[in-house]
């Protein structure tokens, strides 16, 4: 795997695994609150959620940078 491709997908593991994380739990707080099953359900949403936010970080990741660049240019 040359470079820039292994720097692309570690950074789209990463930044898939943060916002998964965060928004899997802040959406499960919000429905359920602290509730005595919430550790079970944020695992459980965490884990459908990851691969998803995987793919589309991949994905669409490049265009959005180039977007990004273009609106601050």
């Amino acid at each position: 795997m040359n470079p820039a491709l292994r720097m692309r997908a570690m950074f789209a593991l990463l930044m898939s695994l943060l916002m998964s994380s965060l928004m899997s739990g802040w959406v499960t707080w919000l429905n359920l609150g602290l509730s005595a099953g919430f550790m079970s359900h944020w695992k459980t949403a965490f884990m459908a959620a990851w691969p998803a936010a995987f793919t589309i970080v991949m994905l669409c990741g490049p265009m959005v940078h180039r977007l990004a660049s273009r609106m601050v240019s």
